[in-house]
């Protein structure tokens, strides 16, 4: 039956960026399908969405990490494959972004967006092959942006780092669909988030953004529950370096 290759019971999710609003909602889908999960960011918040994703009956651990150091990447794929003796799912949604004109931009920024948003999803996904090659199975999912396809205003660094990871998203994919990986992408229109507070305040950008959405309202968390669980089960075992936008019509107006 169809329906029976969404599910995901028995299988091992890796989620960073999970306290996030989108991070924790695509957490909890993975969940409710049937997965066991590993819950990875900074701060005081995780604990609640881990809570939350055990009163569904599964099971679940949390692990603080700065990703932005390479060696971060590796440790938490290993914490995980250490308490659950596998990893099926990698979903990389950990990020952030600076605000600002190309000239107020600061090297620092830059790094900073950059450091997170591409190059520690490159080693994550390095660190979970590693495991996922010889067992010849796993489901890696990169969560990119409106900015993966447009160019945006006043956020060159989370542009830059989006776009790149639209095109890393698809060299992965090359490399690692011979030995049964399934490497692909959700891009998130404009989601009412803590993340887009400024653009959600601003009237002017706001009514742009809003004019152009033909669903006519901003995403949120439960509406990229499908396409996670999708991507991360069998259903999607011939979907190869795609970057599917969730984005309520955003880039077909």
């Amino acid at each position: 039956m169809i329906l029976d290759k969404f599910v995901l019971t028995g299988k091992v999710a890796l989620v960073t960026g999970a306290r996030g609003l989108l991070g924790a909602a695509m957490a909890q889908a993975l969940a409710e399908a049937g997965a066991d999960l590993a819950l990875v960011s900074r701060g005081d918040k995780l604990e609640a969405v881990a809570e939350c994703i055990r009163r569904l009956g599964r099971r679940c651990i949390t692990l603080q990490a700065d990703l932005a150091g390479v060696a971060s990447c590796e440790t938490v794929v290993q914490q995980t494959l250490a308490y659950y003796g596998s990893l099926d799912i990698l979903l990389n949604c950990a990020g952030i972004t600076r605000r600002g004109s190309i000239f107020a931009i600061s090297e620092k920024d830059w790094d900073d967006v950059v450091n997170l948003n591409l190059k520690a999803v490159f080693f994550l996904c390095q660190a979970a092959a590693k495991h996922m090659v010889p067992r010849r199975t796993g489901k890696i999912i990169n969560i990119g942006s409106m900015l993966s396809f447009t160019g945006g205003v006043l956020i060159a660094p989370y542009t830059a780092s989006k776009s790149g990871l639209a095109g890393l998203t698809k060299l992965l994919a090359n490399e690692l669909a011979p030995h049964g990986i399934n490497v692909n992408g959700i891009a998130p229109g404009y989601m009412a988030t803590e993340f887009t507070r400024a653009l959600q305040e601003d009237p002017v950008r706001n009514a742009e953004i809003s004019a152009r959405i033909p669903q006519g309202r901003w995403g949120t968390g439960d509406d990229l529950k499908g396409a996670v669980v999708f991507l991360a089960s069998s259903a999607s075992d011939y979907v190869q370096g795609q970057m599917f936008a969730v984005d309520g019509g955003y880039l077909s107006r």
